[in-house]
């Protein structure tokens, strides 16, 4: 299992998968699949979760760009998901990449 964090318009995502590996689609996506959520089981709902679960309902696969992920962790166990606005006191910027160079 993965814990992804990742930039999406102005906010801060982290939530976890089954499955990372660089895009087929293009040079520079980062592929995940097999999004892990709460079963929801638990008498409190957590929102943040719910909110994301929506919002991913229907995704199989997302193609992340590679600049908007800050890091992806290999994990023993699922944590909360977290969605935070990245202008609320978190420091994390994201660097550009360049195109791989030719070797001479």
């Amino acid at each position: 299992m993965y814990k992804i964090t990742f930039f999406n318009q102005g906010q801060v995502y982290e939530l976890f998968c089954g499955k990372v590996h660089g895009s087929e689609l293009a040079y520079g996506f980062i592929e995940i699949s097999e999004l892990i959520f709460d079963d929801g089981d638990s008498v409190v709902i957590d929102p943040t979760e719910e909110r994301m679960r929506e919002e991913f309902a229907d995704v199989e696969v997302m193609h992340l760009p590679a600049h908007a992920v800050v890091r992806i962790e290999k994990v023993r166990k699922r944590g909360n998901c977290v969605i935070r606005d990245s202008k609320s006191g978190e420091k994390v910027t994201p660097l550009p990449v360049g195109a791989p160079r030719k070797r001479s």
